[in-house]
């Protein structure tokens, strides 16, 4: 799906995830609005089909309006501190999740045995039942685009998608307070002047280009030794490093862009150092 692609390439090319998300949600508004100028634009042939789309297609764009929505107020509202305090807020979203979970508990059954038996109230316009337990939110929208529980399906994929994103935070927080600790203990510890100041995206290609081409202990480092000595050597945390390459490798065009990049100033110095003899 070109939407998917789309944020996918989003995710790769800035790391703020607050600029992300500010993109990101700007890009899925523009989808929904093509999406509803089509539905509005355009009848159903028949109730089967009017369920499916608001049961299954619709939901999938909403949800990442809400997911980036949600992810965008937890980074803004994030407090400063250490790892504890970090811990703690993201605990405490984690446990909003829950509440939801817990309070939408029937429907969320529903949802999870791809139950059909409401659909016909569920998912169609104009159908709505007030003995259903209906959000606000259904209320104050345009009735031509929604079905009552089409944002609760919605608000369960990105309440998943919430959880995965505060659960690897938290991982890395683990990560950093290991790290933290290990640097405690070495006796001693001189800061390098040497930092990098690319993108963590060009470094873990640069990082999996090195590793390719053998060219480090005869080809016999493995790829986790090559990650943290460069992480050592640059302070840096790579993060989840093997699911950027897995981004990297879907690119469509340019996917050794940094390196492409390396070869372009190389060569742009070798010409000026020509032009100089």
């Amino acid at each position: 799906m070109e939407l998917e692609e789309q944020l996918r390439f989003l995710h790769l090319e800035i790391e703020s995830p607050v600029m992300c998300c500010e993109t990101a949600i700007q890009i899925v508004l523009k989808a929904m609005q093509q999406l509803k100028k089509i539905v509005i634009k355009n009848s159903f042939p028949n109730q089967l089909e009017e369920i499916y789309f608001f049961k299954k297609i619709k939901p999938q764009f909403q949800s990442k309006l809400i997911y980036y929505n949600r992810i965008y107020n937890i980074e803004t509202h994030k407090p400063s501190g250490g790892i504890k305090i970090a811990r703690k807020y993201f605990n405490n979203e984690l446990n909003s999740l829950k509440h939801y979970f817990e309070s939408n508990l029937e429907f969320y059954r529903y949802h999870r045995t791809n139950a059909d038996y409401l659909d016909h109230k569920y998912f169609v316009r104009g159908k709505h039942d007030l003995k259903l337990k209906l959000d606000s939110y259904y209320f104050e929208t345009d009735h031509r685009f929604c079905t009552s529980h089409d944002y609760k399906i919605a608000k369960i994929i990105s309440n998943d998608q919430v959880q995965v994103y505060l659960e690897t935070e938290l991982a890395n927080l683990e990560r950093k307070e290991l790290k933290a600790d290990q640097l405690q203990k070495s006796q001693v510890h001189h800061k390098s002047p040497i930092f990098w100041t690319g993108s963590k995206v060009s470094l873990t290609e640069l990082m999996y280009a090195l590793h390719s081409s053998g060219c480090i202990n005869n080809g016999t480092a493995e790829l986790k030794q090559i990650a943290d000595f460069i992480e050592n050597i640059f302070e840096i945390d790579l993060g989840q490093y093997s699911r950027v390459f897995l981004e990297i490798r879907s690119r469509k065009m340019g996917r050794t862009k940094f390196i492409d990049t390396l070869k372009e100033s190389l060569e742009k110095r070798m010409d000026e150092t020509d032009d100089l003899l």
